[in-house]
């Protein structure tokens, strides 16, 4: 019988692992579904592009695996049960149960919205792409100096409230920060995102925490009232508590607790990558939420998955944090690294240089993704077409099957 590999999503994370094993492990013996919830290839770190306006391609994940044996369930996953090895999803065609032999979790992370009265019901998040939608639908209904205000000064609501200001320069933005604007880079990269900031229009407010949401206002801790015709809320992100529920072992915010070769502690046929995984970098602190985290997780999971499974030495992938990148708008970035404490050091890189550094990484990212059977030898991808036909199938939902039985 073949070993059922099951991935759990298809971000950075699940869609670079599910296409390498893919390439390095024979169809004749494994077998490899991936479940996510769109058919799309979701490209997160562009989403407040896509809610300022701005049309971004997407790639199908049909598309991305053809060429491999991988199956594609479009289902939303609704449970893990570790003990019968089975994941629940549900579907457009219905619910099922897809078993496993080894299960890679990469589910990712949301919005966490509900830290907040109101959030949740009135405020938008660019953390999905639905999300994001809404939220251009939003802006595109607004009037000349129509009122937006960001909640959140961590990378994501500093690109946001850029990106909006400059791709909307009719619309009024306020970014309320809880701390200091840029108080996370060199005093150098922190001024120039004061200046590209007065440059765009946008009211900073720092030191400005935010107690509830309402329709149409921001209410903040020391009274004061902003006006909001579209509040845009990035002040954290959290993961859902599946994982916890299946009875894994996770930190308190829900996050899975792994080795050093990203395998689950108290599971030992299951692994994590991405923002799911509490991943502890070679600094010995805990890597932060991020498309680099993804990478490098991700990475360790494949070799270790790989190892376990040719019975072969694991090698170690280099867990370290080296940069921030940062757009503030299609003409402007600004781009710093960091030490092994994750301090910012001295110097830094702004400007149009640094925005089209970050495009580049974006562009290699995508591409590494969407291009899973790169450097894939002529013979591997002759016995992968002959193994099966029906490569990159996709099916609408799991199919119910016992837990000792492959799915097909």
């Amino acid at each position: 019988m073949k070993h059922r590999i099951v991935v759990l999503g298809a971000g950075y994370a699940g869609t670079y692992v599910a296409g390498n094993l893919a390439r390095r492990l024979s169809p004749a013996d494994t077998e490899i579904t991936v479940v996510n919830a769109v058919p799309d290839f979701v490209e997160r770190l562009r989403l407040h592009q896509v809610a300022a306006g701005q049309e971004i391609g997407t790639q199908k994940l049909a598309d991305i695996f053809a060429g491999t044996a991988i199956r594609l369930c479009l289902a939303r996953v609704t449970a893990v049960d570790p003990g019968r090895q089975v994941v629940a999803v549900a579907g457009a065609e219905g619910d099922g149960e897809l078993g496993y032999d080894t299960l890679l979790y990469a589910l990712g992370s949301h919005g966490d919205d509900r830290s907040v009265p109101g959030a949740a019901e009135h405020a938008f998040d660019v953390a999905a792409r639905p999300s994001a939608l809404r939220l251009r639908e939003r802006l595109d209904g607004l009037p000349e100096g129509g009122r937006v205000v960001a909640v959140g000064d961590g990378l994501t609501g500093i690109e946001t409230a850029t990106e909006i200001a400059e791709s909307r320069p009719g619309l009024s933005v306020t970014l309320a920060a809880r701390g200091e604007l840029g108080a996370q880079l060199s005093a150098g990269a922190q001024g120039h995102l004061r200046l590209s900031c007065d440059r765009l229009g946008i009211t900073v407010l720092e030191h400005t925490n935010v107690e509830a949401v309402e329709a149409t206002r921001v209410l903040c801790a020391d009274g004061t009232a902003l006006a909001s015709d579209a509040t845009v809320w990035t002040a954290g992100f959290a993961v859902t508590p599946i994982a916890a529920a299946a009875g894994l072992e996770v930190t308190e915010n829900g996050r899975i607790v792994v080795d050093r070769t990203m395998r689950s502690l108290s599971h030992p046929n299951v692994y994590a990558a991405g923002d799911s995984v509490l991943a502890v970098g070679d600094n010995g602190r805990p890597l932060p939420m991020s498309c680099a985290t993804a990478g490098y997780t991700g990475m360790q999971a494949l070799k270790a998955i790989v190892g376990h499974l040719t019975d072969s030495r694991i090698g170690h992938v280099k867990l370290d944090y080296l940069a921030n990148h940062i757009s503030l708008g299609r003409q402007d970035g600004i781009l710093q690294p960091v030490d092994r404490e994750g301090r910012a050091r001295p110097t830094y890189l702004g400007g149009r240089k640094a925005a089209r550094l970050k495009a580049a990484i974006l562009r290699m990212s995508l591409w590494t993704n969407a291009h899973p059977t790169f450097c894939m030898p002529k013979r591997k991808r002759h016995l992968v077409a002959a193994t099966d036909a029906s490569a990159a199938k996709v099916l609408p939902h799991g199919p119910t099957a016992p837990a000792d039985k492959a799915v097909a």
